[in-house]
């Protein structure tokens, strides 16, 4: 077996920033990825020759954000496009009501209006909430102290719901009262022009990656740590996992001995989300020029109810909307021409015979993916945001954990999964690894 400082176990954005720091503090580090590429969650189709972000798709507020001063440290081309957390306004927006009419100016400022109201009063009803409450019962009772009309409160129920899908990839009444505590955004959002996954790609080049190696065991001892895969079996002082929750979950990595439940409780109360994208791309564009987001309120929008435009990235009139939830893992049980012929459905129950019949499309299943088994870790109902950092370890001093599911500040990002890397790495090291420092040397290797 080789001699090793560290095996990482998983090449998505952690694993590939953990590998470098500690490769560029002189650790002999090897890389072990099931999937025959980089990047992970982080996925960017090519084919069509403009890319397609299947995966991760933005940065999600670029102020104070490390993660945006590496992107602007490796000059890799982004474009503002902020929508912030699933929101009722702030950005321009055609909204239609139950009936699919498309509200005027002044009903879609109400509709906002009454929206920030029961949320002002929702963050009250939250902090006073008891364990085990989930987020369906604190919004409940914040609806019902509304004093709005019937109709809106249901409509304000749907938008919700449907926050918590496009937010968690989770139901509901799954979700943690809690669980939308840091669902905040600071500064603009971008996009990747030529694609997210380029980041990872150059955060990787020059490590020892070796692709196709599914780690099935991983065992520590006194005299260290060992990885089992069918390619054989790899030796190291330390062992970074930066799978995701849902393969951790599945427990088709054997630990042995079996982890802690200081790790183990994490693992089984957090869960993981599925959150599946459809792009469609149309041979003219219907909707207007101006707005970020087509938004379904009530029973127009209760299945396919917000699309995303995104045309700028290709140049070709394109509109991204999502499947998440308990919905999500329906649509994955569908052909691509099923869920192709059901959105559109919804998008003429809105705008009519102008919709033609897209010219392309992109759907993805990230739930039926064995090896990621969801989208990303949400706080499940008994779950808390101590159990992201607390799923961190590490276990025994060696067995350290990184991903977007052990950084509680903001899970289910691209920067958890960075920042996360870079603690498992001073962790290793003993040491601070500067940000900065980090991302000239990143750049320089180009």
């Amino acid at each position: 077996m080789e001699d090793l400082d560290t095996i990482v176990v998983g090449a998505g954005m952690a694993g590939v920033a953990c590998a470098r720091m500690l490769a560029d503090a002189g650790r002999r580090v090897v890389v072990l990825e099931a999937r025959d590429r980089v990047g992970g969650r982080m996925l960017t189709d090519r084919t069509e020759g403009f890319p397609v972000d299947l995966g991760a798709s933005w940065i999600h507020g670029i102020d104070d954000s490390p993660l945006w001063e590496l992107v602007r440290s490796l000059r890799i081309p982004t474009r503002e496009f902020t929508v912030g957390s699933f929101q009722a306004g702030g950005r321009p927006m055609s909204h239609f009501d139950g009936d699919g009419v498309e509200m005027d100016a002044a009903a879609s400022a109400q509709w906002t209006a009454d929206v920030e109201m029961v949320d002002r009063a929702l963050t009250g009803v939250i902090a006073a909430s008891s364990p085990g409450d989930t987020y369906r019962d604190v919004t409940e009772r914040a609806l019902d102290a509304s004093g709005l009309a019937p109709e809106r409160i249901d409509e304000i129920r749907e938008f919700f719901r449907h926050r918590v899908e496009e937010q968690c990839g989770a139901w509901i009444a799954d979700l943690d009262a809690h669980g939308l505590d840091e669902d905040a955004i600071d500064g603009d959002e971008v996009i990747f022009t030529r694609g997210y996954d380029e980041l990872p790609a150059r955060i990787a080049a020059g490590l020892d990656i070796r692709l196709s190696h599914l780690v099935t065991r991983v065992s520590r001892a006194a005299a260290g740590m060992t990885v089992d895969t069918p390619q054989g079996r790899f030796a190291a002082a330390s062992v970074v996992i930066t799978v995701p929750l849902g393969v951790l979950k599945a427990g088709v990595i054997e630990f042995a001995p079996a982890l802690p439940d200081a790790v183990a409780g994490p693992i089984g109360r957090l869960g993981m989300g599925v959150f599946n994208k459809v792009f469609l791309q149309f041979p003219e564009r219907f909707w207007p020029d101006d707005s970020y987001v087509i938004r379904a309120l009530g029973e127009a929008g209760e299945r396919w109810h917000s699309w995303y435009d995104v045309s700028a990235i290709s140049g070709i009139p394109t509109l991204l909307t999502f499947a998440a939830g308990p919905f999500g893992r329906h649509v994955q049980g569908l052909t691509d021409d099923e869920t192709v012929a059901d959105v559109v459905l919804a998008l003429r129950a809105l705008y009519g015979d102008a919709v033609r019949e897209p010219i392309r499309h992109w759907v993805t299943r990230w739930g039926d993916d064995p090896l990621s088994r969801g989208s990303y870790s949400y706080i499940a109902t008994g779950a808390t945001h101590h159990d992201h950092d607390a799923l961190a370890g590490p276990v025994d001093g060696t067995l350290h954990f990184a991903g977007e599911a052990t950084w509680g500040a903001e899970p289910a990002t691209v920067g958890a999964a960075y920042y996360s890397g870079h603690r498992a790495a001073e962790r290793i090291l003993g040491r601070p690894v500067d940000l900065d420092a980090f991302a000239v040397g990143v750049a320089a290797r180009r």
